[in-house]
């Protein structure tokens, strides 16, 4: 799957564009806060139905503007046509069309067209929250696995009305509890379970990228951490129940799963310097995008590297240049403001590429000539 042509009106900074794209290599240069990131968000937007970076719709559209409208004209491995649109009014419902098809759920969509992002924004999947490396889990997974999705919709509808009872100021009845717990053990143990197994194939892949990036210079660690692993977690969440009470939320469950981040013998989070962290993230990123490429819809996922070389020594950045430049990519969009990064990759790679410069929300195409002179 690749995206041929994009076409965006009153998307954050972006007033109009329509571009077309290569089916290898695009090249976003600008300035920062010109719009290079919110064109990058556009193209995520159409895989996930959401933003990257604000999850509230609303405060994506344009200042002063009333909607937004992305499009993107897609073509298959089978060269096969695919439209995707997307169009949000302030204060109405969003829509989301597949070849002129409103959808009923927008889950429905997820997986459809597979991608990977990286972006500044990762930093967090070390420093912030478990809630983190849970989502970056969930949206690996459920780009390639429906009954994931499912159960984990259904955990949260669980989890969401458990917590209601709990807060409640009048003691909850056991068999409305019963009822939520059940659920939520039921949708939880299918989540634990695939998560075990994604984690399983993933970590050695993750590990073969990060030794590549770094040159075997030091060694790295992820491990899965859950609740479920103690044992049955409709039991736990009995058990849990008087003190969950007290507290005014579930403290048990696969809401608290959890990645164990390492290096050598102790946590990222302390020890890793900043070229570290980052290449720990683009290792993760890298090896979703190969667990992707042979999961689910078994296509190449659209990739996208927004500002990956900060904080990256020369060595690092000739390593991931020669990753990127190579054949085992499908579509690629990556930005800089460096141009001499985005010189080296156009140097080594063979074939199809565009150059695209960024100023004020404003998007241009330089003419290969243009890149020549310079």
């Amino acid at each position: 799957m690749w995206l041929k042509r994009i076409s965006i009106l009153n998307y954050k900074n972006i007033e109009q564009v329509d571009l077309a794209f290569s089916r290898k290599m695009n090249c976003i240069i600008g300035k920062n806060g010109m719009g290079k990131t919110n064109l990058m968000d556009a193209v995520y937007y159409l895989s996930f139905c959401k933003s990257a970076t604000n999850p509230i719709d609303s405060q994506n559209i344009r200042h002063g503007q009333e909607f937004f409208v992305i499009q993107g004209f897609y073509e298959t491995d089978n060269e096969e046509p695919e439209e995707i649109y997307c169009g949000l009014k302030r204060r109405q419902k969003k829509q989301f069309k597949r070849n002129k098809k409103e959808y009923t759920r927008l889950s429905d969509h997820i997986g459809l067209l597979p991608l990977v992002m990286v972006s500044p924004a990762d930093a967090q999947l070390i420093a912030g929250g478990s809630e983190e490396r849970r989502r970056f889990m969930d949206v690996v997974i459920s780009q390639f696995d429906r009954e994931y999705l499912d159960a984990l919709i259904r955990y949260n509808k669980a989890l969401l009305q458990r917590n209601a009872l709990l807060k409640a100021e009048a003691e909850p009845e056991d068999a409305l509890m019963e009822v939520w717990e059940e659920m939520m053990a039921s949708a939880g143990e299918t989540v634990y379970r695939k998560r075990c197994e994604f984690i399983r194939e993933f970590v050695p892949v993750f590990q073969s990228y990060y030794s590549y990036i770094s040159q075997d210079r030091e060694r790295v660690s992820l491990s899965y951490q859950s609740d479920a692993a103690q044992g049955d977690l409709l039991a736990l969440l009995h058990e849990s129940r008087q003190r969950d009470r007290i507290m005014g939320h579930s403290l048990k469950g696969i809401h608290k799963d959890d990645l164990i981040m390492r290096l050598g013998e102790f946590p990222m989070k302390r020890e890793g310097s900043q070229g570290q962290n980052k290449t720990f993230l683009i290792a993760l990123k890298l090896a979703q995008y190969e667990f992707l490429k042979r999961t689910g819809s078994r296509t190449a996922p659209l990739v996208l590297l927004d500002d990956i070389f900060d904080k990256l020594d020369a060595s690092r950045v000739e390593q991931i240049v020669k990753l990127v430049a190579g054949d085992s990519f499908g579509q690629i969009f990556i930005t800089d403001t460096n141009r001499e990064h985005l010189d080296k990759i156009l140097k080594k790679i063979e074939g199809d590429y565009k150059l695209f410069e960024v100023e004020d929300g404003v998007v241009t195409e330089r003419e290969e000539t243009d890149y020549e002179k310079e």
